[in-house]
């Protein structure tokens, strides 16, 4: 298991202040009550193979039928959901997101422009507190580490790490699995990227990661598209980097056609958290903190974990022995992760604005 340290996050860390997650304004009762006569939540950037997300919708839609997910643009960054809530602010309609998961640096920027609104969950006392806004603006949810998903069929030496695909027997196989100036999941590839070579934590390792992607579009390895399991699959991007928990339900998907192996590299293994946040201009508040309910859940972190994402209360639902035995089969062995370094936000922050604003000058590859 991982545990973040020092100034990061701490896994098996207990959460301080004990905080009432419903307002003894509102019960619980009340609040499915008023969500139900909202009846709709309109969600953002949730494939369905991300993170187990389509078997956790369908478990919400099943306890409280009465309520319509909307979902909108499954494939957006976390940028593009920033956004969504910007060019919503004065529209109550369908496209107007009430909720948005996105990676942990953009929690405390949205909080700072005002776009999301506090809320603390019931079982609030059970996440780690240095995981969570101390006010409830964005709560961690889940965490992976960036991998290498690659189809043998058409690559028949597996890299081991960040430097091998450099190599040229790699050329036209490399891609990521979003355009890094928008998506959290493809900026952490390029820092990872970076750290691998040496480079210091934070902005110097986005600068470094940033001259990797530059060295490998020049060699003509690296493919400027958004990959995915069908991408790969069809030989379009044999190499992808995405979160473990991606391509390993990327690979249940293709049922061995073609065979995949997912490798965690051996260096500049980044683990990256997501943050769950309510906008702050959500049509259907009620139903959006409704389903955050739902989310740190036993149920819905088990729901998550069961999509190779490693749920914020893992540690909670390991010590009080929730985790189905069938579960943790699936799960990848702990001595993968064992190099895995958890940015701090302040490492992340800094990263992040380098590369998202130099990509275009350094790298030159209009990812899409």
């Amino acid at each position: 298991m991982f545990k973040f340290t020092g100034k990061v996050l701490s896994l098996t860390a207990v959460a301080l202040m004990a905080t009432s997650a419903i307002s003894s304004a509102q019960s619980m009762d009340e609040l499915v009550a008023a969500a139900k006569a909202e009846g709709q939540l309109t969600t953002i950037a949730l494939p369905h193979d991300w993170c187990g997300y389509g078997a956790v919708i369908a478990g919400f839609k099943a306890k409280y039928p009465e309520i319509t997910v909307n979902e909108l643009n499954p494939d957006a960054g976390s940028g593009d959901e920033i956004e969504a809530i910007k060019a919503n602010k004065d529209n109550k309609g369908p496209q107007a997101p009430d909720v948005i998961d996105v990676g942990l640096s953009f929690g405390p920027t949205a909080k700072a422009d005002g776009l999301i609104q506090p809320y603390k969950v019931s079982t609030w006392d059970t996440i780690p507190d240095s995981a969570k806004d101390p006010e409830g603006y964005w709560t961690g949810d889940y965490y992976g580490v960036l991998a290498m998903m690659v189809n043998k069929d058409l690559v028949k030496e597996v890299p081991a790490d960040w430097a091998d695909l450099l190599k040229p027997e790699y050329a036209n196989a490399v891609a990521l699995a979003g355009d890094p100036r928008a998506s959290n999941q493809a900026i952490q590839a390029v820092y990872a990227a970076g750290l691998s070579s040496g480079a210091a934590a934070g902005e110097a390792a986005g600068t470094a990661g940033l001259e990797f992607f530059k060295k490998l579009n020049a060699a003509g390895n690296f493919v400027p598209v958004i990959g995915k399991p069908a991408t790969l699959a069809q030989g379009q991007t044999p190499i992808l980097i995405n979160w473990d928990y991606n391509a390993l339900a990327g690979r249940d998907t293709l049922k061995g056609n073609p065979p995949v192996d997912v490798v965690v590299p051996k260096t500049g293994v980044v683990a990256g958290v997501y943050v769950q946040a309510i906008s702050a201009y959500a049509p259907h508040p009620n139903a959006a903190k409704l389903w955050l309910e739902y989310l740190y859940s036993d149920e819905g972190q088990i729901g998550w974990l069961k999509g190779y994402c490693h749920p914020i209360r893992f540690n909670d639902l390991a010590k009080n022995g929730k985790i189905p035995e069938d579960v943790m089969a699936k799960l990848p062995p702990a001595a993968s992760y064992e190099a895995a370094v958890f940015p701090s936000l302040d490492e992340q922050g800094k990263a992040k604005e380098v590369i998202t604003k130099n990509w275009d000058a350094v790298v030159g590859a209009n990812v899409q």
